[in-house]
């Protein structure tokens, strides 16, 4: 078959489309890239919770594959917003890569040795509520941009210290600059996977692309994407979640909380491989009844 892929056009991006172009022309298909400057790419100025969220760096691209002007799209799978528009479907999700967090700073200092009042730069309020419950004194700033153009700010001294993803800092060969894996932070849903978006009646496509999803990681992610459905939760609310398997149970620990990090709800909950939307559902009611809706709500404005 010939293939198009849209995509994004940032390094990282390109890497992950390039990725699954390789894949795919190795089981004979011939296949391009179709690059495609998405609202989240323009607007590089703003925190992502008050212009619109994860939709903004794929809307472009959904409407290409709506229109068929091209197969697939290639996106990180924390990117997707929770519901896609109807027509398309996720036809794969590839194998997770590291979900976690990584701190990058000056000196190769961890997050407890930073000094303090140290300026960390991150977009993601899920990470900020994270660092401020660890080190309150530190000082947090919104930074927007790709991995390389983040990098050159914290090496021009903008930045004392930068929060990125694992998944991506180790798919640009940039292991090297981590200064410490946040494992204790609750990571992103669906951070580390890719994810293949297709046209839900292109059954070729679908056939083609079928040998990339991987079953656990598709597994973790729909327990994830559950949680966060069901709290109907978007950028503006700092929410994490993480599922696992270990010895056949499903495991997923998850949080809610406040803007400020000061009422931080979190909660555990394990269950059957099979029970993975369940699994995510549950835990999520579970928040809500704890005080996650009263914090939801105060969010979004409604009280």
């Amino acid at each position: 078959m010939h293939l198009r892929i849209g995509t994004r056009k940032s390094k990282l991006a390109l890497w992950q489309a390039n990725f699954v172009k390789e894949k795919l022309e190795e089981k004979g298909h011939e296949v391009e890239l179709v690059l495609i400057t998405t609202t989240g790419d323009k607007i590089l100025d703003s925190p992502l919770a008050k212009i619109g969220g994860k939709g903004l760096f794929v809307k472009e691209i959904e409407e290409a594959l709506l229109r068929g002007e091209i197969d697939l799209a290639v996106h990180s799978l924390k990117d997707l917003p929770m519901s896609l528009p109807e027509g398309l479907t996720l036809g794969a999700i590839t194998e997770r890569e590291e979900p976690f967090d990584v701190l990058i700073s000056k000196g190769g200092k961890s997050l407890q040795e930073l000094p303090e009042g140290a300026l960390v730069g991150t977009s993601s309020l899920r990470r900020q509520v994270q660092i401020r419950r660890r080190r309150p004194d530190l000082k947090i700033e919104v930074l927007r941009g790709n991995v390389d153009t983040r990098l050159r700010k914290l090496d021009d001294g903008l930045y004392d210290a930068i929060v990125l993803a694992y998944a991506g800092i180790k798919r640009m060969g940039l292991e090297s600059r981590i200064s410490q894996v946040l494992y204790d932070f609750i990571p992103a849903v669906g951070q580390g996977s890719l994810a293949i978006e297709i046209r839900e009646n292109d059954e070729n496509v679908k056939q083609a692309i079928s040998f990339l999803d991987h079953r656990e990681s598709r597994v973790r992610a729909e327990c994830e994407r559950a949680f966060l459905r069901e709290l109907q939760g978007g950028c503006q609310v700092p929410i994490g979640a993480y599922a696992w398997i270990e010895k056949c149970v499903l495991k997923l620990r998850a949080f809610v909380s406040d803007i400020r990090g000061e009422r931080f709800l979190e909660g555990t909950k394990e269950g059957g491989i099979e029970e993975a939307e369940k699994l995510g559902r549950e835990l999520a009611m579970e928040l809500l009844s704890m005080g996650a809706e009263d914090i939801l709500k105060e969010i979004y404005g409604e009280i």
